[in-house]
């Protein structure tokens, strides 16, 4: 049956005059229906991303407004209180896509900074001796700053334990941060980012000796079915800079690289908990 522009026009505008007022947006030369919004969507947020700053308070605050490095959110090491409660930082909208990431990769997706909140924490990171590197200490109220805040973002975007990770987890080639202090489990245990079950690591070791050397390839496999990037041309030396951004998260009291028993019943017993990427 053929249907003549006009009577369809007609019909066009007579459904348009029945538009309910609330479901109208005014902007001023037009006007939005929002009543019938579309299935075919999710969140853009899907990743949030822990960083260091390396710097004091009004230096990070000074660096993370120029026009060249940004994040969502900035935590100092002694937040202000305000009506008794921390106050963060916020520096970027979360609409808006902050510059935290840079080149980086994280479950089969790259350049997070498209996909990702970023929050700094004020930390100088590490400074080496001849024979020690120090890492400074977080303190309790940036972390119990740091816990609400996370799990706002969380609980908002939905986004999955998995995808709570350090700088360091998305770049391991060229970043350290959040560092070995940063208190994962911790967050784990109040609902904010992965952390494998112990009686799962215990059964994966399965008695060896958790320093007992395993061969790298399968145990880098592994890691990428997890969700760290890899790259076929990296050399060893590369494979373990993300084995050690790996420990660093999981397995911090040693995170040398070095290919061990312990490591791999680690990412043995997150697989199994959280599964693998898709």
């Amino acid at each position: 049956m053929k249907i003549w522009p006009g009577i369809f026009a007609a019909a066009l505008l007579a459904g348009c005059q029945s538009v309910p007022q609330d479901s109208l947006v005014d902007h001023g030369g037009y006007q939005l229906e929002t009543l019938h919004q579309a299935q075919g969507t999710d969140q853009r947020i899907r990743f949030l991303v822990m960083h260091y700053t390396v710097e004091d308070f009004h230096s990070s605050l000074k660096t993370l407004t120029d026009e060249h490095v940004s994040a969502h959110y900035l935590l100092p090491a002694h937040p202000l209180m305000a009506q008794g409660k921390p106050v963060a930082f916020q520096l970027v909208p979360e609409a808006l896509r902050a510059w935290h990431a840079g080149a980086s990769s994280w479950r089969g997706r790259t350049n997070l900074n498209d996909t990702s909140i970023g929050i700094e924490i004020v930390n100088r990171g590490f400074n080496r001796t001849l024979l020690f590197t120090h890492w400074q200490p977080y303190t309790p109220q940036q972390i119990a700053l740091l816990i609400p805040l996370s799990r706002n973002i969380i609980q908002r975007y939905g986004i999955l334990p998995t995808d709570v990770v350090g700088h360091s987890d998305i770049a391991p080639q060229r970043k350290q941060d959040p560092g070995p202090l940063f208190p994962w489990q911790q967050l784990a245990q109040a609902g904010i980012g992965a952390w494998p079950d112990e009686d799962q690591v215990q059964k994966f070791l399965a008695g060896r000796d958790k320093y007992a050397e395993v061969p790298l390839a399968p145990l880098m496999a592994k890691l990428a079915s997890y969700g760290y990037g890899m790259d076929a041309r990296w050399d060893a030396r590369q494979q373990k800079n993300v084995l050690a951004a790996f420990q660093m998260h999981f397995r911090p009291s040693d995170y040398r690289g070095e290919p061990d028993a312990e490591s791999e019943a680690i990412v043995d017993a997150l697989l199994l908990k959280y599964g693998a990427a898709r």
